[in-house]
């Protein structure tokens, strides 16, 4: 077969293949279109999730009568001054994006230019011109696209639910609303308003109108410069995480993308601040010379490439561990309303007669009791119940001040598990064994960096029996594991001989810890670098440290803790982003009671 050229139509129609795979698609081109117009108002009307209409309203410059005709020709933009596809600083620049849309749909597009002259209006019906004419509209641009693939059934059968489609534009509008705070929104969706955000809101705010109110309260901020590169954005504690990584919003340049490298950097920054199925809410704005990277690499532009992506992944970890260290021991104080509602008002029965263990245990004489029931012996047993799982010391010495403790003083241990504090605005509730954890890690953090764990010898050298390969894993792992203070050597196919343990955790349960230890580095021996392998493997020998729960504590070691909490980063939560502590406000325990 003879080599032919394309017709213009299926040139299109293979461009929509790549640049409209489906109602999000088109509808991400014509926002980004509205943005680089220098747009202020952005409204967008959605109609069966972008299967029958989307339509999106800007006020930005506009176009001519010219500039309309060619707008729906191929490769014809307006934002390349010159050839340095490399210098782009736009959001769409290949020229594709409308002649795409109008080969596989039906395209309405008015326009009037801000400096002056008519309104224009052009229709297209997969990519024929079906009508031109004068439009009386406003400065800005208006563009409606019905019926996507309507006349190409093979791409339209693989078009999903209109609730699944009306998903997908949502994230779209979402993480473009995010990008550009400057810019108001406005998403319509059968006749229902989806989003609503003004102009000039500010970063923070505008990412949490976006994903979670809460997420106001439950941030830190981001702000870090190296070598004439900036990262800034807004990062959720670790105790406020979700199941699925759909609140990961990551922009390079103002691009929201979708990169690999980036989304695994955030990995990196909490591997050990979250478990392994909890994800963080990030929202990341990564700038830097459009030299040091190229946005040319995907038809969609949903991808980058950096010139040097070591340093950027880096740049990343530290900075968000910068941040999270600098929030210390803050946790995500928003109480459970389930674990509140909990709380009842217990009815109060009337006592039965004869049974008033209160005279017994004041000492009343038993003949003070009345006689009326003749097995009143047995009924009193019945209602005198076991103290309650609690306990607290007499102080010794006057109660510190709670105006100086953001945790408050100890006041007693309930269920041998929970510190039960007094802070100036409320009630602390502290898990000691996840508190614990995390302040063993980082002392194990800084026993490390300055030169070494110090080990604790075994009286007798323990063997642990394990298969081959995770005795594999633990040899090769031999001097990082002694740099932690554990002492192992391989003793046979399938075991291995522990010596020595380090000494801020003492003997413990070494065969838990070497079984977790081999299991860890199953998971991600090969995936991260040697510091964060060390972290993992200190995470773990944390846990098996650490204060475990049903351990009766002193005040003075409940007192102790809670002091070592307000100095510890990320304190406020344990090696599995659990909280490690909470606390009921004042206003809180008075709702309780009906106070309020």
């Amino acid at each position: 077969m003879s080599i032919r050229r394309l017709p213009e139509h299926l040139v299109n129609r293979i461009a929509a293949g790549e640049v409209v795979e489906r109602p999000a698609s088109a509808l991400k081109e014509l926002v980004e279109n509205a943005v680089d117009a220098g747009a202020r108002r952005i409204s967008v009307r959605l109609a069966a999730g972008g299967l029958d209409r989307i339509e999106v309203i800007d006020d930005g410059c506009g176009m001519t009568r010219a500039d309309m005709a060619l707008a729906l020709e191929r490769h014809a933009t307006s934002k390349l001054p010159d050839d340095a596809i490399e210098n782009v600083a736009t959001l769409g620049f290949r020229g594709e994006a409308l002649p795409s849309i109008a080969s596989v749909a039906r395209i309405t597009l008015e326009s009037r230019a801000r400096d002056g002259g008519e309104g224009w209006q052009r229709v297209v019906d997969n990519g024929a011109l079906l009508d031109e004419g004068p439009a009386a509209v406003p400065p800005g641009t208006r563009i409606r696209v019905e019926h996507l693939f309507e006349k190409v059934p093979a791409r339209r059968k693989f078009l999903r639910s209109a609730r699944a489609e009306y998903a997908a534009c949502l994230d779209v509008i979402r993480r473009l609303a995010m990008a550009r705070p400057d810019i108001a929104f406005m998403l319509e969706h059968d006749g229902r308003k989806a989003i609503a955000v003004q102009q000039g809101d500010g970063r923070e705010d505008r990412v949490a109108a976006l994903t979670d109110r809460a997420l106001a309260d439950n941030h830190v901020v981001i702000t870090y410069v190296r070598d004439g590169i900036s990262l800034s954005g807004v990062a959720g504690l670790p105790t406020y995480h979700r199941g699925v990584a759909d609140h990961q919003f990551l922009f390079v340049n103002g691009r929201p993308v979708r990169d690999r490298l980036l989304a695994g950097a955030v990995r990196g920054a909490y591997a050990d601040l979250l478990a392994r199925d909890r994800h963080p809410v990030v929202a990341l704005f990564l700038d830097l010379p459009p030299s040091e990277v190229d946005v040319n690499v995907h038809p969609a532009k949903t991808e980058v490439r950096f010139r040097e992506p070591a340093m950027i992944r880096g740049m990343i970890v530290s900075g968000l561990k910068r941040a999270l260290d600098e929030a210390g021991f803050r946790s995500v104080q928003r109480a459970d309303p389930h674990a509140l509602g909990m709380w009842r008002a217990e009815p109060v029965s009337p006592t039965p007669i004869g049974a008033m263990p209160i005279f017994e245990a004041a000492g009343a004489p038993a003949s003070a009791m009345p006689q009326a029931a003749p097995s009143l012996g047995d009924r009193r047993a019945t209602f005198l119940t076991p103290p309650p799982m609690a306990r607290a010391e007499p102080a010794g010495v006057p109660p510190p001040d709670t105006q100086s403790y953001p945790l408050g003083v100890a006041r007693g241990q309930v269920a041998k598990t929970y510190i039960v504090a007094e802070a100036q605005d409320g009630l602390v509730i502290v898990d000691q064994h996840a508190a614990h954890e995390r302040l063993v890690l980082e002392r194990m953090r800084r026993a490390v960096e300055g030169g070494g764990v110090a080990s604790q010898a075994l009286l007798l050298p323990e063997v642990v029996e394990l298969d081959e390969p995770a005795c594999d894993r633990l040899e090769a792992r031999i001097g990082e594991l002694s740099e932690l203070g554990l002492d192992v050597e391989r003793f046979g196919p399938c075991a291995m001989l522990v010596r020595a343990t380090p000494a801020m955790l003492g003997a413990g349960d070494v065969q838990g810890l070497i079984t977790d230890l081999a299991d860890d580095l199953a998971a991600f021996d090969s995936a991260l670098s040697l510091k964060e392998r060390l972290d993992h493997v200190a995470a773990t020998m944390a846990c098996h440290g650490s204060v475990r729960a049903g351990r009766v504590l002193s005040v003075a070691e409940m007192n102790a803790l809670l002091r070592e909490m307000e100095v510890t980063p990320r304190s406020g939560q344990c090696n599995h982003g659990r909280p490690t502590w909470v606390k009921l406000g004042h206003g809180d325990i008075e709702k309780l009671f009906g106070r309020k």
